[in-house]
Protein backbone atom coordinates (compact mmCIF):
# COMPACT_ATOMS: atom_id res chain seq x y z
CA UNK A 1 0.00 0.00 0.00
CA UNK A 2 1.29 3.14 -0.96
CA UNK A 3 2.09 5.58 2.57
CA UNK A 4 3.02 9.27 3.33
CA UNK A 5 5.55 9.66 6.01
CA UNK A 6 5.55 12.84 8.49
CA UNK A 7 8.45 14.04 10.35
CA UNK A 8 7.47 16.82 12.92
CA UNK A 9 10.35 19.13 14.56
CA UNK A 10 10.51 21.97 17.16
CA UNK A 11 11.61 25.37 16.68
CA UNK A 12 14.79 24.26 17.94
CA UNK A 13 14.96 22.11 15.24
CA UNK A 14 14.66 18.96 17.41
CA UNK A 15 12.83 16.25 15.74
CA UNK A 16 9.85 14.82 17.77
CA UNK A 17 8.37 12.46 15.49
CA UNK A 18 7.44 10.51 12.21
CA UNK A 19 4.39 8.90 11.39
CA UNK A 20 3.56 6.71 8.44
CA UNK A 21 -0.41 6.21 7.05
CA UNK A 22 -1.50 5.46 4.02
CA UNK A 23 -2.44 7.94 0.82
CA UNK A 24 -6.02 8.32 1.42
CA UNK A 25 -8.40 10.58 3.14
CA UNK A 26 -8.34 8.75 6.54
CA UNK A 27 -4.42 9.23 6.31
CA UNK A 28 -4.47 12.75 5.73
CA UNK A 29 -6.23 13.39 8.44
CA UNK A 30 -4.76 11.03 11.08
CA UNK A 31 -1.38 13.20 9.91
CA UNK A 32 -2.96 16.05 10.81
CA UNK A 33 -4.49 15.17 13.92
CA UNK A 34 -1.22 13.52 14.98
CA UNK A 35 1.24 16.16 14.29
CA UNK A 36 -1.64 18.67 16.50
CA UNK A 37 -1.13 16.36 19.19
CA UNK A 38 2.19 17.35 19.04
CA UNK A 39 1.70 20.65 19.32
CA UNK A 40 1.04 23.49 17.41
CA UNK A 41 0.79 23.25 13.91
CA UNK A 42 2.20 26.40 11.58
CA UNK A 43 3.52 25.45 8.38
CA UNK A 44 4.26 22.21 6.27
CA UNK A 45 6.45 21.36 3.64
CA UNK A 46 4.84 18.58 1.14
CA UNK A 47 6.88 16.98 -1.62
CA UNK A 48 5.46 16.12 -4.68
CA UNK A 49 1.77 18.70 -4.38
CA UNK A 50 1.20 18.42 -8.04
CA UNK A 51 1.61 14.92 -7.94
CA UNK A 52 1.51 12.30 -5.03
CA UNK A 53 1.24 14.93 -2.77
CA UNK A 54 -1.66 16.99 -4.21
CA UNK A 55 -4.44 15.48 -1.74
CA UNK A 56 -2.15 15.81 1.28
CA UNK A 57 -1.56 19.64 0.40
CA UNK A 58 -5.48 20.34 -0.23
CA UNK A 59 -6.75 18.67 2.97
CA UNK A 60 -3.67 20.74 5.04
CA UNK A 61 -4.56 23.76 3.26
CA UNK A 62 -8.15 23.37 3.91
CA UNK A 63 -7.64 23.25 8.13
CA UNK A 64 -5.68 26.26 7.39
CA UNK A 65 -1.79 24.92 7.45
CA UNK A 66 0.31 26.76 5.62
CA UNK A 67 1.84 24.74 2.79
CA UNK A 68 5.57 25.27 1.20
CA UNK A 69 6.54 23.00 -1.99
CA UNK A 70 10.00 20.86 -1.08
CA UNK A 71 12.28 19.98 -3.75
CA UNK A 72 13.50 16.16 -3.32
CA UNK A 73 16.24 16.06 -1.81
CA UNK A 74 20.29 16.57 -3.10
CA UNK A 75 21.58 13.60 -4.51
CA UNK A 76 24.87 14.11 -3.20
CA UNK A 77 23.53 14.48 0.38
CA UNK A 78 21.13 11.63 -0.08
CA UNK A 79 24.39 9.26 -1.60
CA UNK A 80 25.79 10.49 1.35
CA UNK A 81 23.58 10.06 4.26
CA UNK A 82 21.52 7.37 2.82
CA UNK A 83 17.42 7.60 1.58
CA UNK A 84 14.48 6.32 3.92
CA UNK A 85 11.12 7.82 3.98
CA UNK A 86 11.42 8.82 7.50
CA UNK A 87 14.66 10.61 6.45
CA UNK A 88 12.98 12.35 3.57
CA UNK A 89 10.23 13.48 5.45
CA UNK A 90 12.78 15.07 8.29
CA UNK A 91 14.66 16.60 5.61
CA UNK A 92 11.47 18.29 4.14
CA UNK A 93 10.60 19.40 7.45
CA UNK A 94 13.99 21.13 8.40
CA UNK A 95 13.92 22.80 4.89
CA UNK A 96 10.87 24.65 5.84
CA UNK A 97 12.26 25.13 9.39
CA UNK A 98 15.59 27.27 7.84
CA UNK A 99 13.55 29.10 5.24
CA UNK A 100 14.65 27.05 1.98
CA UNK A 101 11.24 26.00 1.01
CA UNK A 102 9.49 28.97 -0.28
CA UNK A 103 7.46 27.78 -2.86
CA UNK A 104 3.58 28.29 -2.52
CA UNK A 105 1.82 25.27 -4.77
CA UNK A 106 -0.73 25.44 -6.66
CA UNK A 107 -4.25 25.20 -6.23
CA UNK A 108 -5.15 23.05 -8.43
CA UNK A 109 -8.88 24.05 -8.53
CA UNK A 110 -9.91 26.21 -11.36
CA UNK A 111 -9.10 27.39 -15.03
CA UNK A 112 -5.62 26.68 -15.11
CA UNK A 113 -5.91 23.11 -13.72
CA UNK A 114 -8.42 22.49 -16.09
CA UNK A 115 -6.53 24.03 -19.04
CA UNK A 116 -3.23 22.41 -17.62
CA UNK A 117 -5.16 19.20 -17.92
CA UNK A 118 -5.76 19.23 -21.56
CA UNK A 119 -2.09 20.14 -22.51
CA UNK A 120 -0.61 16.93 -20.91
CA UNK A 121 -2.79 15.28 -22.70
CA UNK A 122 -2.11 17.14 -25.83
CA UNK A 123 1.04 16.82 -25.47
CA UNK A 124 1.24 13.24 -25.43
CA UNK A 125 -1.21 13.10 -28.55
CA UNK A 126 1.79 15.44 -30.35
CA UNK A 127 4.50 13.03 -29.23
CA UNK A 128 2.40 9.68 -30.22
CA UNK A 129 1.55 10.76 -33.46
CA UNK A 130 5.00 12.08 -34.40
CA UNK A 131 6.36 8.62 -33.24
CA UNK A 132 4.18 7.20 -35.61
CA UNK A 133 4.23 8.56 -38.62
CA UNK A 134 8.33 7.58 -37.49
CA UNK A 135 7.77 4.38 -37.12
CA UNK A 136 5.76 4.13 -40.66
CA UNK A 137 8.79 5.55 -42.06
CA UNK A 138 10.86 3.34 -40.67
CA UNK A 139 8.98 0.40 -42.39
CA UNK A 140 8.64 1.77 -45.36
CA UNK A 141 12.86 2.45 -46.07
CA UNK A 142 13.20 -1.13 -45.56
CA UNK A 143 9.94 -2.15 -47.92
CA UNK A 144 11.24 -3.35 -51.50
CA UNK A 145 11.67 -0.83 -53.94
CA UNK A 146 8.56 -0.53 -56.06
CA UNK A 147 6.50 0.15 -52.59
CA UNK A 148 8.52 2.75 -51.31
CA UNK A 149 8.95 4.32 -54.58
CA UNK A 150 5.11 4.31 -54.24
CA UNK A 151 4.21 4.96 -50.92
CA UNK A 152 7.08 7.23 -49.85
CA UNK A 153 5.64 10.80 -49.87
CA UNK A 154 7.42 14.39 -48.35
CA UNK A 155 4.06 15.52 -46.24
CA UNK A 156 3.08 12.89 -43.82
CA UNK A 157 -0.73 13.58 -44.59
CA UNK A 158 -0.24 12.06 -48.49
CA UNK A 159 2.07 9.21 -47.00
CA UNK A 160 -0.61 8.55 -44.69
CA UNK A 161 -3.53 8.90 -47.26
CA UNK A 162 -1.40 6.04 -49.61
CA UNK A 163 -1.07 3.86 -46.50
CA UNK A 164 -4.28 3.97 -44.67
CA UNK A 165 -6.78 2.18 -47.47
CA UNK A 166 -3.29 -0.03 -48.97
CA UNK A 167 -4.60 -3.06 -51.12
CA UNK A 168 -2.81 -6.07 -50.23
CA UNK A 169 1.26 -5.92 -51.85
CA UNK A 170 1.51 -9.19 -52.78
CA UNK A 171 1.08 -12.98 -51.19
CA UNK A 172 4.01 -13.96 -49.49
CA UNK A 173 4.20 -13.68 -45.27
CA UNK A 174 6.33 -10.54 -45.69
CA UNK A 175 4.38 -8.62 -48.21
CA UNK A 176 0.94 -9.27 -46.17
CA UNK A 177 2.81 -8.47 -42.91
CA UNK A 178 3.68 -5.35 -44.57
CA UNK A 179 0.07 -4.52 -45.41
CA UNK A 180 -1.62 -4.41 -41.97
CA UNK A 181 1.60 -2.78 -40.43
CA UNK A 182 1.52 -0.23 -42.56
CA UNK A 183 -2.77 0.49 -42.71
CA UNK A 184 -2.99 0.48 -38.90
CA UNK A 185 -0.04 2.54 -38.05
CA UNK A 186 -1.88 4.63 -40.59
CA UNK A 187 -5.17 4.33 -39.30
CA UNK A 188 -3.25 5.31 -35.44
CA UNK A 189 -2.12 8.73 -37.11
CA UNK A 190 -5.31 9.97 -38.16
CA UNK A 191 -6.38 8.63 -35.18
CA UNK A 192 -4.21 10.63 -33.36
CA UNK A 193 -4.78 13.38 -35.67
CA UNK A 194 -8.83 13.56 -34.80
CA UNK A 195 -8.03 13.72 -30.63
CA UNK A 196 -5.71 16.57 -31.19
CA UNK A 197 -8.17 18.72 -33.19
CA UNK A 198 -10.67 17.99 -30.45
CA UNK A 199 -7.98 18.97 -27.73
CA UNK A 200 -7.78 21.82 -29.88
CA UNK A 201 -11.64 23.07 -29.82
CA UNK A 202 -10.93 22.07 -26.14
CA UNK A 203 -8.32 24.38 -25.58
CA UNK A 204 -10.26 27.10 -27.42
CA UNK A 205 -13.52 27.83 -25.73
CA UNK A 206 -12.04 28.08 -22.08
CA UNK A 207 -8.65 30.59 -23.14
CA UNK A 208 -11.04 32.58 -24.65
CA UNK A 209 -13.85 32.85 -21.58
CA UNK A 210 -10.76 32.36 -18.85
CA UNK A 211 -7.89 33.91 -20.81
CA UNK A 212 -9.45 36.85 -23.45
CA UNK A 213 -6.65 39.56 -22.68
CA UNK A 214 -3.69 36.95 -23.38
CA UNK A 215 -5.15 36.04 -26.71
CA UNK A 216 -5.41 39.19 -27.82
CA UNK A 217 -1.29 39.56 -27.66
CA UNK A 218 0.11 39.15 -30.98
CA UNK A 219 1.45 35.31 -31.47
CA UNK A 220 -0.58 34.16 -28.74
CA UNK A 221 -2.96 30.76 -29.50
CA UNK A 222 -4.70 28.47 -27.38
CA UNK A 223 -1.77 26.20 -26.93
CA UNK A 224 0.82 29.11 -25.42
CA UNK A 225 -2.00 30.72 -23.38
CA UNK A 226 -2.71 27.91 -22.29
CA UNK A 227 0.55 26.68 -21.29
CA UNK A 228 1.13 30.37 -19.71
CA UNK A 229 -2.25 30.12 -17.71
CA UNK A 230 -0.95 26.36 -16.24
CA UNK A 231 1.85 27.59 -15.23
CA UNK A 232 0.87 30.40 -13.22
CA UNK A 233 -1.59 28.38 -11.45
CA UNK A 234 -4.96 29.24 -10.11
CA UNK A 235 -3.89 31.36 -7.50
CA UNK A 236 -0.79 33.47 -9.22
CA UNK A 237 -0.14 35.70 -6.15
CA UNK A 238 2.34 32.54 -5.58
CA UNK A 239 4.45 34.87 -8.63
CA UNK A 240 5.43 37.49 -6.39
CA UNK A 241 7.00 39.63 -9.79
CA UNK A 242 7.41 38.80 -13.27
CA UNK A 243 10.84 37.65 -12.10
CA UNK A 244 9.52 35.49 -10.37
CA UNK A 245 7.61 34.19 -13.44
CA UNK A 246 10.66 34.36 -15.65
CA UNK A 247 12.18 32.31 -13.40
CA UNK A 248 9.95 29.36 -12.99
CA UNK A 249 10.04 29.92 -17.19
CA UNK A 250 13.47 29.21 -17.44
CA UNK A 251 14.01 32.64 -18.88
CA UNK A 252 15.48 34.48 -16.41
CA UNK A 253 19.43 34.64 -16.98
CA UNK A 254 21.99 33.39 -14.57
CA UNK A 255 25.00 35.13 -13.13
CA UNK A 256 28.07 33.80 -14.29
CA UNK A 257 30.43 35.63 -13.05
CA UNK A 258 34.36 35.30 -11.78
CA UNK A 259 36.91 37.43 -10.99
CA UNK A 260 37.29 40.10 -13.69
CA UNK A 261 34.83 38.22 -15.74
CA UNK A 262 31.02 39.69 -15.41
CA UNK A 263 28.49 37.45 -17.51
CA UNK A 264 25.38 35.86 -17.13
CA UNK A 265 24.80 32.44 -18.80
CA UNK A 266 21.04 30.57 -20.01
CA UNK A 267 18.96 29.12 -17.74
CA UNK A 268 18.40 25.43 -18.16
CA UNK A 269 16.14 25.34 -15.32
CA UNK A 270 12.24 26.15 -14.90
CA UNK A 271 9.25 24.76 -16.64
CA UNK A 272 10.29 23.63 -20.03
CA UNK A 273 6.85 23.29 -21.77
CA UNK A 274 6.57 27.23 -20.53
CA UNK A 275 9.84 27.85 -22.28
CA UNK A 276 8.86 26.32 -25.28
CA UNK A 277 5.49 28.50 -25.77
CA UNK A 278 7.66 31.57 -24.53
CA UNK A 279 9.97 30.72 -27.85
CA UNK A 280 6.89 29.63 -30.34
CA UNK A 281 4.97 33.63 -29.40
CA UNK A 282 8.98 35.07 -29.70
CA UNK A 283 9.45 33.25 -33.09
CA UNK A 284 6.07 34.44 -34.78
CA UNK A 285 6.27 37.61 -33.94
CA UNK A 286 9.79 37.81 -35.26
CA UNK A 287 8.74 36.26 -38.37
CA UNK A 288 5.09 38.79 -38.87
CA UNK A 289 5.11 41.63 -36.39
CA UNK A 290 6.61 44.78 -37.79
CA UNK A 291 7.95 46.07 -34.04
CA UNK A 292 9.42 42.78 -33.33
CA UNK A 293 10.93 42.65 -37.00
CA UNK A 294 12.67 46.12 -36.75
CA UNK A 295 14.08 45.35 -32.75
CA UNK A 296 15.52 42.26 -34.63
CA UNK A 297 17.51 44.01 -37.33
CA UNK A 298 18.41 46.53 -34.52
CA UNK A 299 19.97 44.21 -32.03
CA UNK A 300 21.71 41.88 -35.04
CA UNK A 301 23.38 45.21 -36.09
CA UNK A 302 24.87 45.49 -32.33
CA UNK A 303 26.73 41.97 -32.80
CA UNK A 304 23.78 39.79 -31.03
CA UNK A 305 22.94 36.23 -32.22
CA UNK A 306 19.77 35.33 -33.30
CA UNK A 307 19.81 33.06 -30.13
CA UNK A 308 20.41 35.66 -27.99
CA UNK A 309 17.79 37.98 -29.41
CA UNK A 310 15.43 35.39 -28.85
CA UNK A 311 16.62 35.16 -25.32
CA UNK A 312 15.97 39.03 -24.83
CA UNK A 313 12.32 38.61 -26.61
CA UNK A 314 11.26 36.33 -24.11
CA UNK A 315 12.32 38.38 -20.89
CA UNK A 316 10.45 41.39 -22.99
CA UNK A 317 7.29 38.97 -23.71
CA UNK A 318 7.01 37.96 -19.97
CA UNK A 319 7.28 41.60 -18.62
CA UNK A 320 4.28 42.22 -21.29
CA UNK A 321 1.98 39.27 -20.39
CA UNK A 322 2.68 38.38 -16.50
CA UNK A 323 0.22 41.74 -15.74
CA UNK A 324 -2.56 40.16 -18.11
CA UNK A 325 -1.79 36.54 -16.79
CA UNK A 326 -2.83 38.10 -13.21
CA UNK A 327 -6.00 40.08 -14.48
CA UNK A 328 -7.18 37.37 -16.35
CA UNK A 329 -6.84 34.56 -13.79
CA UNK A 330 -8.53 37.01 -11.06
CA UNK A 331 -11.13 37.66 -13.29
CA UNK A 332 -11.57 33.56 -14.00
CA UNK A 333 -11.51 33.11 -10.06
CA UNK A 334 -14.80 35.68 -9.87
CA UNK A 335 -16.48 33.74 -12.83
CA UNK A 336 -15.99 30.33 -11.37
Amino acid sequence: MDTHVAAVISHAGKLIGTLATPTNANGYLTILAWARSLGYIRRAGVEGTGTYGAGLARVLREQGVEVLEVNRPNRAKRRLQGKSDPTDAENAARSVLAGEATAIPKFQSGAAEAMRIISVARCRAVKAKTQTINQLRAILISAPQDIRERLWKTKPEQCIAGCAHLRPLGTTTLLQTLTSTLRLLAKRWLMLADELKEFDTQLEQPTRRSAPHLREQFGVGPQTAATLIAVAGDNPERLRSESALAALCGASPLPASSGKTIQHRLNRGGDRSTNNALWTIAMVRMRSEPRTRAYVVRRTAEGLSTKEIQRCLKRYIIRELYPLILADLADAAKIS
